[in-house]
């Protein structure tokens, strides 16, 4: 693949140490598929209605000169990080979150930090994260957590398995990752949904079939990708218990988390289901969001 035809790694830019960290891991992630990347920087415009807007042409030009700062100083952290990265940088004009999205049609990847410029600890996620995660239309990671820059090169990639045909492109990343990073992956099936057992749920067993079907689907949803990356151990994870806790409890000993955007039961156009966005919101690693589409 020629770098004139390969689509790029593209990470968003906006000064702040979130971003900073998303990307040094972008960087990495381009050398590793061996494609560019691309910096971008979006800055919003003053809106014409404003008050004396066309007396703040200046602040608009120094939205633009700091723009390129950041940038040049992304530059240099994701050479840093990654020596010999081909990249390129691109400022826009807009909403953050519609030109993401708009690039996410021609990327491999999407790369964004967890929280922006006035994030703070403890909040959720930025919008522009949440939308693009939503409505992107190729995989997304959101870096988070310091298990971005200090999990081992042998931390396991984890998967959500749930069984669905949306939740294949998941799969079919998460197997390439641990590949290419040559780590094993943690498949997990989390098959109820209700957050503790009742005395009426104990009395709707068989409970050891119940799981031994479930166990069944994990291990045929995962055959067609485990025969095409035969060097890829698997550790197959099956639990009662809801998906959301039970991929948070995994993520906290991996390098990146894999999930769908939609779950069993998702509707196309729908928002993010609820298990990605506890994801987003709460990993203590890097999360990687998969479109159903791609």
């Amino acid at each position: 693949m020629t770098e004139a035809t390969s689509r790029p790694v593209v990470v968003g830019v906006d000064g702040s140490a979130s971003s900073t960290q998303a990307v040094r891991w972008a960087g990495q992630e381009a050398v590793r598929r061996g494609v560019p990347l691309v910096l971008l920087s979006v800055w919003t415009p003053v809106p014409a209605a404003v008050p004396h807007a066309p007396a703040l042409g200046s602040y608009e030009d120094e939205l633009v000169k700091e723009g390129h700062r950041w940038l040049e100083a992304a530059a240099a952290d994701a050479e840093e990080a990654a020596p010999g990265v081909r990249t390129k940088l691109l400022q826009a004009t807009g909403s953050a979150a519609a030109r993401l999205i708009g690039h996410s049609a021609s990327a491999d990847l999407m790369v964004l930090g967890s929280r922006g410029l006035g994030g703070f600890s403890g909040l959720v996620i930025g919008s522009t994260a949440v939308a693009l995660a939503a409505h992107g239309y190729c995989p997304v990671v959101v870096v988070r957590g310091e298990r971005a820059a200090t999990a081992a090169a042998d931390a396991p990639v984890v998967v959500g398995v749930d069984g669905s045909p949306a939740g294949r492109p998941a799969l079919s990343f998460a197997f390439e990752a641990a590949d290419a990073r040559h780590a094993p992956l943690v498949a997990v099936r989390a098959w109820s949904d209700l957050p503790v057992p009742n005395g009426w749920e104990l009395e709707l067993g068989p409970w050891p079939v119940i799981e031994q079907q479930e166990a069944e689907l994990l291990e045929a949803s995962l055959a067609e990708e485990q025969a095409r990356h035969p060097d890829v151990h698997v550790e197959q994870v099956l639990v009662r218990d809801a998906p959301n806790r039970a991929l948070l409890d995994e993520a906290a000993k991996a390098q990146l988390v894999v999930v769908g955007s939609r779950g069993r039961g998702g509707f196309r156009g729908l928002l993010l289901g609820s298990t990605s966005q506890a994801l987003i919101y709460h990993s203590p690693c890097p999360v990687a969001v998969v479109p159903s589409r791609t």
